[in-house]
């Protein structure tokens, strides 16, 4: 029996004896200092537990939303938007003009629906600069734990569901108005749009139930999606409807990722997400057919 009259000196780190603490591995239930904790889904974690990758409740999702490793796709997705970026410039705007998601002629031209997630604003490098960053943040993680082939699924995925959202407002306008379309941008007005904006949000959008997942606090990254979907309403130049239309698909996927992910359940995986990709390529044909003379046929 403790003596409750002796004082005690108090544990220290089992990597730093030299600091007093009264911090412990929630796994392992060693002392460790500040400097050595990990923050888990719950407590916090050691240098070795998190190098064993025994996070709470052992989830391999957990160790692979915080890996970095297996990011080729990531890369080379970055490599060709620079690359794409110098072609805009060295071709004096004619890729842009080829490649741009512009809803006039996207219904002869669908490739459009895609390439233009691959090209940014020749007028400011902060365009790309954001996308890159945004990508490099959020792609290496997510390609960890969902690998290469899904990764650039859900990559591909939600660039068509940005394009798609370009195209619904696009929709409504024609609808509202069609006899006075314009295509000059503007809050409720369609524009032609171009960027990796939209494929960036379906990335966040399927990060969040991810990361709902492991019981990570998901705050922070809410703030940044809100500040980000404000400043497309408030701010002139930027497509806010290929922001929510990427966002959207990117969530949903995000969602099917998360329901599927024994192997026994790969199939339905296959079939969530090819119904998702499918059914926004349903909206684009029927956005043309319903008005065909306005998406250039």
């Amino acid at each position: 029996m403790t003596d409750s009259s002796a004082v005690e000196a108090p544990p220290t780190c089992y990597r730093h004896p030299d600091r007093a603490t009264y911090i412990s591995c929630q796994r392992c239930g060693r002392p460790i200092c500040p400097e050595c904790s990990t923050q888990a889904a719950v407590g916090v974690h050691c240098p070795e537990c998190v190098r064993e990758g025994r996070p709470a409740g052992g989830s391999g999702l957990a160790r692979a939303l915080t890996s970095r490793r297996s990011a080729a796709v990531t890369y080379t997705l970055m490599g060709l938007i620079v690359v794409a970026y110098a072609v805009q410039w060295l071709s004096g705007g004619a890729l842009t003009s080829a490649w741009v998601l512009n809803p006039t002629v996207v219904g002869a031209e669908p490739w459009r629906l895609f390439t233009s997630a691959f090209l940014h604003s020749p007028g400011t490098i902060i365009h790309i600069l954001f996308n890159l960053y945004a990508l490099w943040a959020f792609g290496p993680a997510l390609e960890s734990f969902l690998g290469r082939v899904r990764f650039l699924a859900l990559y591909l995925t939600a660039a068509l569901g940005g394009s798609v959202g370009v195209l619904a407002l696009y929709a409504l306008a024609i609808a509202t108005d069609g006899a006075s379309i314009e295509v000059t941008g503007g809050f409720l007005q369609p524009s032609s749009a171009l960027g990796a904006s939209g494929a960036i949000f379906g990335l966040m959008g399927a990060y969040l139930p991810l990361r709902r997942a492991i019981g990570v606090n998901v705050i922070q990254l809410l703030i940044v999606l809100g500040v980000n979907v404000l400043l497309g309403f408030i701010a002139s130049g930027i497509a806010w409807e290929a922001h929510l239309g990427g966002l959207l698909a990117g969530a949903a996927i995000g969602w099917v990722f998360l329901r599927t992910r024994r192997t026994s359940q790969r199939r339905a995986q296959i079939l969530g997400v090819a119904g998702i990709a499918v059914g926004l390529l349903v909206v684009f044909v029927l956005f043309v057919v319903s008005a065909p003379a306005y998406y250039g046929l």
